[in-house]
């Protein structure tokens, strides 16, 4: 059996107030998912520094990254994603501009399954529910 691509890649659960952002896939296969912003990690480089990088590039933010919460892997029919996602919020006086997303939502936790999530991040968004 050939072995899948293995992808790695960082993800931010950016938290304001009690709620968290969730942000809706504008290009690829899982076009219209949703999803916590992020991105591949590049050689070199750390899961932290990465997070800020791709949210730079993403949202046009700059964030204050917290803690891991869960380190996701999941299998895609194509490859296996191993996912690291870090809380984070939005650095002071910093707003966010949506450059790669179709859409972006604040949602509490009541309405954290308001949302089709993508299968990797489903797993993200139960262990949001088992730490609030």
């Amino acid at each position: 059996m050939e072995k899948k691509k293995s992808i790695r890649v960082v993800a931010a659960i950016i938290q304001r107030d009690n709620y968290i952002f969730a942000t809706q896939r504008g290009y690829g296969d899982f076009k219209d998912g949703w999803e916590f912003p992020g991105g591949k990690i590049e050689e070199g480089e750390s899961p932290e520094h990465a997070i800020a990088r791709e949210i730079k590039e993403e949202l046009n933010a700059d964030i204050i990254v917290g803690d891991l919460l869960i380190t996701v892997e999941h299998d895609y029919p194509n490859f296996h994603l191993s996912m690291d996602c870090f809380w984070a919020e939005l650095a002071p006086d910093s707003k966010m501009e949506l450059l790669e997303h179709e859409a972006a939502k604040w949602l509490s936790i009541d309405e954290i399954d308001t949302v089709d999530w993508l299968p990797a991040d489903i797993k993200v968004v139960e262990a949001i529910k088992e730490w609030k």
